[in-house]
């Protein structure tokens, strides 16, 4: 059995902490509970040099998207079910295995018996729960309809994780592709060219341009590999600090947006994430402008961000929200006239919710459709690429042979 310090809170509303000994923090609470005792917090108690793993792991742990979309939809659940806020906290405490989570949920547990609202006690942790999170939850509280706005983020969260996990796996099969051939090619400067090399240098004859080429990479490379993979790394480490700045990130959208199939992937992705996101927070009862710069706040794109920045610019001066969205370029067309007939109909949650599953099957489509594109492209890069090598390589032997 192991000793631990409880704080409690009495029918007369005074606090009293004391010790008790359980097998784990769970049935002590629940004994205090059926005492009729609203539990505040039940602590183990350690010895001088005890060290706290539960927290250790915790700072090295991180929260999961995944993860919040399951907490979400169960809590749902569990207070459709009847179970009160702290006991469904609790219970999802008790059955999450990420230590990260496990002490957030604990945190917000001990938030809520002390007579927090849930939306507070997520506000502390910027870092697990998002601010379109905190913000639905807290509309939700204010209507009364908390378990069904739990819901729509659990829906919203896993629409957005699903269409992101959709358009990473669109672009593995290239980079594996790509990353293999690049390996085989380095091994081939190494260890084969050198051989063919040594050949055309002992019959001393004219070598055309692209052998020259390849025989200088192949020189460089096996008498200084290990430059040229500090040269390689420097080269994608400055690459990826480049489009992580604003500058670079913004020339980086601005290339996309213009790349065939590419650019128009780019704004079905972030409309059908713009939509999405509007439509659950209003739907949850949140402000048409919070809702806006919430929103804006979700979107990565900067482009997308200005144009959600004059929304909300438009809006509060009275102007429709459809305003900004008709003959927009940076949104397809469908976007505003949607827009208009959800302002017009009074149904705008509703239609912005359509729009999105729309665009999400549209980006859907067209992920399968890049990766049946890609594999030709692919195919032609690799034989060009082979073809350009064997050919460098290849006639010089044949130049040789006809001047014999």
């Amino acid at each position: 059995m192991t000793q631990f310090i409880y704080k409690v809170r009495e029918l007369s509303g005074k606090e009293v902490v004391g010790e008790m000994e359980g097998k784990d923090r769970y049935s002590v609470a629940a004994e205090l509970r059926s005492t009729g005792k609203t539990v505040v917090s039940v602590e183990e108690k350690g010895g001088r040099f005890n060290f706290d793993m539960e927290a250790i792991n915790a700072m090295l742990s991180k929260v999961k998207q995944e993860e919040l979309i399951v907490f979400s939809h169960n809590l749902s659940a569990m207070m459709k079910a009847g179970l009160s806020m702290s006991r469904g906290l609790m219970i999802q405490e008790r059955q999450t295995k990420n230590p990260a989570l496990k002490k957030t949920l604990k945190t917000l547990s001990e938030e809520v018996n002390k007579g927090s609202t849930l939306s507070a006690g997520m506000a502390k942790f910027p870092k697990v729960f998002s601010p379109i999170f905190v913000s639905m939850v807290r509309a939700g509280e204010e209507s009364g309809g908390l378990s069904d706005a739990l819901l729509i983020i659990g829906d919203q969260m896993e629409k957005s994780y699903l269409l992101k996990k959709k358009i990473k796996g669109a672009l593995i099969y290239p980079v594996v592709v790509i990353s293999t051939l690049f390996i085989i090619a380095v091994l081939m400067f190494i260890y084969v060219v050198p051989t063919l090399a040594a050949t055309f240098k002992e019959l001393n004859t004219e070598l055309p341009t692209s052998t020259k080429v390849i025989m200088w990479i192949s020189d460089f490379l096996s008498t200084n590999l290990l430059m040229g993979v500090i040269g390689l790394a420097v080269i994608i480490a400055t690459f990826i600090f480049t489009i992580r700045t604003q500058v670079g990130a913004r020339g980086l959208e601005f290339v996309s947006f213009r790349l065939p199939i590419v650019g128009e992937l780019v704004r079905q992705s972030n409309s059908a994430l713009m939509a999405r996101t509007l439509s659950s927070l209003l739907s949850s009862g949140v402000e048409m402008l919070e809702a806006i710069n919430i929103t804006k706040d979700v979107l990565q794109n900067s482009y997308f961000k200005e144009q959600m920045n004059i929304v909300a610019e438009r809006v509060q001066k009275g102007a429709p929200l459809s305003s900004v969205f008709l003959g927009n370029p940076i949104f397809p067309l469908l976007v505003g006239d949607m827009i208009e007939v959800g302002e017009e109909t009074g149904k705008l949650a509703d239609m912005l919710h359509n729009l999105a599953l729309f665009y999400e099957n549209e980006v859907d489509e067209a992920t399968k459709n890049m990766s049946t594109i890609i594999e030709p492209l692919l195919m032609v890069f690799i034989g060009g690429s082979v073809g350009f090598f064997a050919i460098s390589m290849i006639s010089p032997m044949y130049s040789v042979m006809s001047n014999v």
